[in-house]
């Protein structure tokens, strides 16, 4: 009787220290994760003035921070400093102007935590984009008296994935789409639209703490 009784006790002992050491393993994850990534901006270039215009593609560097409400569920803001696109015009066969624009990002993500290290993520969101120092050649100026607006709202969609390389050290895979519109104004009156909608591919390092 008393060896049963003992051969219990000790198996509650063993599950609770089983308990206990996935609530420490699981506290010694803090909520933020910083990451910083090499991005490579390419633009959907949808243009609906009749100038075939588009912008650059480029690599840009991006920091985010993302906090951890559950072990699942995490919302992340991602930044830049301004970027500067060169706009191109195919009916004038050259590059006609420029503009700098900065559009940090919210995205609320769900986590998947049972792969191990590997940890993917789907995430979904709302951009913003200040688009700013807006400039065209001296010949578009005179002709056609262009300008940019300079606000644009939109949504974002994002899947990603989270590898811990080392303790709370993160190699990170990130894919978004984001809605980035402009309308196109020539003196004043809108005359069509054009779609940055870029695909954002990058590849970067995150701490969590």
């Amino acid at each position: 009787m008393k060896t049963t009784t003992f051969k219990h006790a000790a198996m509650v002992l063993a599950v609770a220290g089983s308990v206990a050491m996935s609530f420490a393993a699981q506290a010694a994850d803090g909520p933020w994760l910083v990451r910083v990534r090499a991005v490579n901006l390419e633009s959907a270039n949808g243009d609906s003035t009749g100038l075939g215009l588009s912008i650059n593609n480029k690599t840009i560097p991006e920091i985010d921070f993302s906090y951890f409400f559950t072990p699942q569920i995490a919302a992340e803001l991602i930044l830049t400093y301004p970027q500067k696109q060169t706009i191109h015009s195919s009916v004038v066969g050259a590059d006609i102007g420029s503009f700098k624009h900065l559009p940090p990002t919210l995205t609320v993500q769900y986590h998947f935590t049972t792969m191990g290290a590997f940890k993917p993520y789907l995430g979904a969101g709302v951009n913003y984009t200040r688009i700013s120092d807006v400039s065209f050649i001296p010949a578009v100026v005179t002709s056609l008296h262009p300008d940019l607006s300079r606000n644009s709202y939109g949504l974002a969609l994002q899947v990603g994935a989270d590898y811990e390389i080392a303790k709370n050290t993160y190699l990170n895979l990130d894919v978004k789409k984001v809605d980035i519109r402009a309308d196109v104004k020539s003196s004043g009156t809108k005359v069509g639209e054009f779609k940055v909608d870029p695909l954002l591919v990058g590849l970067g390092i995150g701490w969590r703490f």
